[in-house]
């Protein structure tokens, strides 16, 4: 994951909103990573990556037996497109 990609991310959400078809979009146009959409108070006390309006990302690292979160970008091999309520 590279700060650019986070950005790629960050800009195709804020133009297309946070939503099923934005998801689909998001996995066809970046394959190799995972995305999770859920609400950010589900996330609990993990602080986010990046926040946004009406979102924050999260990194995530798939890389063992076990997804987890992760503030290491270079193992984050997937976002959490968590929805807050502003926006």
């Amino acid at each position: 994951m590279t700060p650019k990609r986070v950005q790629q991310v960050t800009r195709v959400v804020e133009r297309a909103g946070l939503n099923e078809q934005t998801l689909s979009a998001l996995r066809q146009a970046f394959p190799e990573m995972h995305f999770t959409w859920c609400m950010d108070g589900d996330i609990g006390a993990a602080a986010p990556f990046h926040e946004a309006d009406g979102f924050n990302l999260y990194l995530v690292d798939g890389r063992g037996h076990c997804m987890s979160l992760t503030a290491d970008l270079s193992a984050a091999t997937g976002l959490v497109l968590a929805e807050t309520d502003e926006g």
